[in-house]
């Protein structure tokens, strides 16, 4: 039997969840809900499936080290595919069913976003293999959500006629609704659509070859002409810059007629707003969601977090209060869509925080600011043990730990000034501080 293919999509910035989720390190891999991120509770709902192959991941060039970084943290082995750009999800899909169908034609491919939160991992799995067992009869299985309430927020499916496979015929695919049309939708049986597929690596290909030309022979070739170095798979860029900037519902799902929907009762969440978060969190008798370094007094109905300065809240009522060493967020919870908005306010201003942490982390080494003059920049560098990065020419000062640059090595308490750019390797686990001078 062909074998079957987890694919995860492994995009995004998650604005909605700023100043948490931004570009530099989006909602997917954050610890949101729980001690793991969305992206590694995904990886952990199919890497047991019966049939499952290898899984594979694609994701931009400036995820790769995260997504490999948290495989790592729960012993998962990954097939990394590398866009060398954004171009929406057809594209995207389409260059991983062109790398599954050169290993399996028939392979079948469960295509998950991996920044969704499920709650029954096992629900996931029943309805996983219904959707995989009528993808192996020809059918694009759309994963239908049964609504919980008449949400604005997400695209609605209308199902048809029970199939032989046990899966539902799609009658339609509709947009997002203003409330009253939602309110209807809930009433008249519509699914959630949750943006989680199934399908053969061919029929994929094959409908894109009738309605999408671009998108698949770009994908084909890119996946052709890529290198590839036995765990990473990096697209070519002229052949992927090709195909056409488009989702797959608008590439394909609202226009085959092998469309179906296969029902899911399990509890499902895009995790696409701090209320959402709230709702997913488990919470207190007042209602209160709190991690960090919080603390509530006469609180209710608030989600509270902080990864950096202390949180108190006294006599509040269903807000949102996200803390990080360099932002705060505080709405109410029914404004949650609206930090969006904010975001965009920061980005027209030039604001870099609107995009990136000031603690930058990459490589195994976080960079943290501390004070800049006009004279000079310090960071305080915190270094994984293994880990290795280029120092500027600045001044050294070793806090705990052991550095080794080439073939002179700084132990705690060592001071230096690097004349020149310089790879130090930090043997254990390194605190240090980086004086650059201006």
């Amino acid at each position: 039997m062909p074998a079957i293919y987890p694919v995860i999509l492994c995009g995004g910035a998650g604005t909605r969840l700023w100043p948490s989720s931004r570009q530099d390190r989006p909602k997917q891999f954050l610890k949101l809900i729980g001690d793991r991120s969305s992206f590694q509770d995904t990886i952990l709902r199919v890497r047991d499936l019966a049939g499952a192959d290898e899984i594979v991941v694609v994701t931009g060039l400036s995820m790769v080290d995260l997504v490999e970084r948290q495989a790592r943290e729960i012993d998962a082995k990954l097939t990394v595919i590398i866009e060398p750009e954004a171009r929406d999800s057809a594209p995207a899909i389409a260059a991983a069913a062109a790398y599954v169908r050169a290993a399996d034609p028939e392979g079948v491919l469960l295509m998950l976003a991996a920044d969704h939160h499920i709650a029954e991992p096992e629900m996931f799995r029943e309805a996983a293999l219904l959707a995989i067992g009528a993808a192996r009869v020809g059918r694009i299985l759309a994963f239908g959500v049964q609504p919980t309430s008449p949400a604005t927020g997400f695209g609605y499916i209308k199902p048809g006629a029970l199939l032989p496979s046990g899966v539902m015929a799609v009658d339609a695919f509709v947009e997002k609704p203003d409330l009253p049309t939602a309110r209807r939708y809930v009433e008249e049986g519509y699914f959630w659509n949750s943006g989680n597929f199934a399908f053969t690596a061919q029929i994929l290909l094959d409908e894109l070859a009738a309605f999408e030309p671009e998108i698949g022979d770009g994908a084909i070739e890119s996946v052709a002409r890529g290198v590839w170095d036995g765990t990473r798979l990096l697209l070519d860029s002229e052949a992927f810059g090709k195909t056409t900037k488009k989702s797959l519902d608008y590439a394909v799902m609202e226009r085959t007629s092998r469309a179906a929907v296969a029902p899911a009762a399990f509890t499902w969440s895009d995790l696409g707003a701090w209320d959402a978060i709230w709702e997913a969190s488990m919470r207190d008798a007042e209602g209160n969601a709190a991690s960090g370094d919080v603390h509530l007094i006469k609180t209710r109905n608030v989600l509270a977090r902080s990864s950096g300065p202390f949180v108190g809240a006294i006599g509040v009522e269903d807000l949102l209060i996200v803390a990080e060493p360099d932002a705060v967020l505080v709405c109410r919870r029914d404004d949650a869509q609206a930090v969006k908005t904010l975001v965009d306010v920061l980005k027209a201003g030039g604001r870099d925080i609107a995009h990136r942490h000031a603690i930058a982390f990459s490589g195994g080494v976080e960079r943290q600011p501390v004070i800049s003059t006009s004279q000079a920049v310090v960071q305080l560098w915190r270094m994984e043990a293994g880990a290795v990065a280029e120092l500027p020419a600045c001044s050294l000062q070793v806090l705990e730990g052991e550095l080794t640059a080439a073939a002179q090595g700084y132990a705690a308490g060592a001071r230096e000034d690097l004349r020149s750019p310089a790879l130090v390797k930090a043997n254990l686990a390194t605190s240090l501080l980086v004086t650059t001078w201006l």
